[in-house]
């Protein structure tokens, strides 16, 4: 898997490489290699996504979550600037519907960080960028439940008996299924 959003091997360093293979550190350079034709312009300039001084400070104060108290635990392993400084980008240029989950997006690659760094995050609530697992819940089957920070690990599928598991990336959040004892494998 390579692109324009990485190559999933959990090595962010590498994230940026181009089409040709080549790993730069210019987003421009990067985003550039990965036109879908020739004919289109290079982009010369990064835009700024915040040009509204009221959005801007709608998502310092949403962002601001990456710098409370509840990742306090994180913040000596990894610095929570860069992060915050992205999601407010990210967050304050998504106006066009989707803002939450601009933000939530942003929020989420900082808390997957600490989890890779051994520190898991409850930051969700009801109100803050909830996850709705229980909706596909149905009878005598498995249910599904939110973790911040999951211990375990699905090897064994109906495709995949054996259950031998190759690479598994570890505490990635989500939704998670709890199943019946008759029915252990999902």
């Amino acid at each position: 898997v390579c692109g324009q959003c990485g190559d999933f091997d959990g090595n962010a360093q590498n994230d940026f490489t181009t089409q040709g293979q080549l790993i730069v550190s210019n987003p421009l350079e990067f985003a550039n290699s990965w036109k879908a034709s020739s004919n289109c312009p290079d982009v010369k300039t990064n835009l700024d996504t915040c040009t509204s001084t009221s959005r801007l400070t709608w998502a310092r104060r949403k962002c601001n979550i990456i710098k409370e108290p509840g990742f306090k635990e994180c913040h000596n392993k990894i610095d929570p600037h860069q992060y915050y400084e992205n999601c407010v980008r990210e967050t304050c240029g998504c106006d066009t519907g989707g803002d939450c989950e601009c933000f939530c997006t942003a929020v989420k690659n900082y808390a997957q960080a600490c989890a890779e760094a051994g520190v898991c995050v409850a930051w969700r609530t009801p109100e803050i960028c909830p996850v709705f697992c229980d909706y596909y819940n149905k009878p005598g089957e498995c249910t599904w439940h939110y973790e911040y920070c999951p211990h375990h690990t699905f090897c064994r599928t109906c495709k995949y008996t054996e259950g031998n598991c190759t690479k598994f990336i570890s505490s990635l959040e989500g939704c998670y299924p709890k199943c019946p004892e008759d029915k252990p494998i999902f």
